[in-house]
């Protein structure tokens, strides 16, 4: 399928460092795609690397496509599926890695071609420390394509793409909204601002670098977001769930037609998993609990005996739902915010007044100065107990409608 008119745009310039900020689903993955096997039909026994914020996510969004791609285009000498590497016919090497793991494994000797998708959830050291001088080889002088959503002015992201509108004559930068990717019908966007909070949808579909200042949950309105819950002995109760020691939260609601209303919450300081589990089995029965738990339980563990906390979760007999990785902190956040309330001014989440800690935590839990990063303050605990439930329930890229597939061209 043929490029958009943006995407030409962008592949078509030949400055050495290239800043594309868009909104989601605008084509970005393919777009990336495109451009390294471009750039890799022209770099014999070359080195190009394509990083993401994990080495999971770079799997998940480029492996499959591009080793379809190349054996479509008979180009494929070599794949090496543990290292997510290609090797093609004129040699040059294509690898995937995450910047998530260990700074050793993005070192490379002269890369020809680099690509940093979604580089605002990529620490800004990875870059200068260490991929800045894999492209500074004299004979190679290779090139980048920064690729992301914007994440507020605080991100590192905002300067390379103020870096890009400068006038520099090696940098160029883009803004293009999700509509102007021409993936994404106009019925479509004014659907996700029924889904999607005010700042969320400037976000995540008109490209919109949003100032992080202040509290978090700017969206909690206790006048509006908290009233009296009546307790339903018949419900199936739903638990949002954070492993801390000092304490251990839980905040416990209720699910009908899309809205989530919490009636109440458990806190218990110098604990661990399992008195958690012993109290709410003295509660409630375990057949009719779900439980949303910090998808780090998959490796914690805060008791004894050896077991994992979602290992306890289990034998306890509760329905346990956690991702195999956490999503991005932005994400979860988005996920609260748009359900507290979403561009049109329509709320889901409702509290009950007794759940103090839960309502105390919203409307005080502050980014840190001059970032997009939340206090660790005390008042993260509650909030994300409920931020894991919420954003595997409603989770901001179920409300993203999908793009269109397409083939290389």
């Amino acid at each position: 399928m043929p490029l958009s008119n943006p995407q030409k745009e962008v592949i078509s310039s030949d400055k050495r460092f290239r800043v594309l900020i868009t909104g989601r689903r605008f084509g970005k993955t393919h777009l990336c795609l495109v451009e390294i096997l471009r750039q890799a039909r022209h770099c014999d026994n070359g080195k190009i690397f394509y990083v993401s914020p994990t080495y999971r996510m770079s799997k998940e969004i480029m492996w499959k496509q591009l080793k379809k791609l190349v054996k479509e285009l008979r180009w494929d000498k070599y794949i090496n599926e543990t290292e997510l590497t290609v090797v093609l016919v004129n040699n040059c090497q294509i690898s995937l890695k995450g910047a998530d793991k260990s700074a050793d494994n993005l070192r490379g000797v002269g890369l020809n071609f680099l690509v940093l998708d979604e580089f605002a959830d990529i620490p800004e050291e990875a870059w200068t420390e260490v991929l800045r001088p894999t492209i500074s080889d004299k004979h190679v002088n290779g090139k980048v394509l920064f690729v992301g959503t914007p994440k507020g002015y605080g991100n590192w992201s905002y300067d390379m793409f103020q870096r890009g509108q400068a006038g520099d004559p090696e940098w160029k930068s883009w803004k293009f909204t999700t509509i102007e990717g021409g993936q994404v019908e106009p019925h479509e966007i004014e659907q996700a601002k029924k889904d999607l909070d005010a700042r969320s949808f400037r976000q995540e579909y008109e490209a919109s670098f949003e100032t992080y200042a202040g509290v978090v949950y700017y969206n909690f309105d206790r006048a509006k977001n908290v009233r009296p819950v009546p307790i339903d002995q018949n419900a199936v109760i739903h638990i949002g769930m954070d492993f801390n020691i000092d304490p251990m939260s839980a905040c416990l609601f209720y699910v009908k037609q899309g809205v989530a209303t919490f009636f109440k919450e458990i806190v218990i300081y110098s604990s661990n998993t399992q008195e958690m589990i012993d109290e709410i089995t003295r509660q409630y029965d375990p057949k009719k609990v779900i439980v949303y738990p910090d998808p780090a339980s998959r490796q914690r563990k805060t008791s004894a005996g050896g077991k994992t906390d979602l290992m306890l979760l289990q034998n306890a007999g509760f329905n346990v739902k956690a991702k195999p990785t956490h999503a991005l902190v932005r994400d979860r956040i988005n996920s609260v915010n748009s359900r507290l309330c979403n561009y049109e001014g329509k709320r889901f989440i409702y509290i009950d007044p007794s759940c103090k800690n839960l309502i105390n935590s919203l409307m005080k839990q502050l980014y840190k100065e001059g970032t997009n990063i939340p206090e660790k303050n005390g008042y993260d605990h509650m909030t994300d107990a409920l931020g894991y439930a919420i954003e595997y329930l409603f989770p901001i890229s179920s409300n993203l409608p999908p793009s269109q597939p397409k083939r290389f061209s």
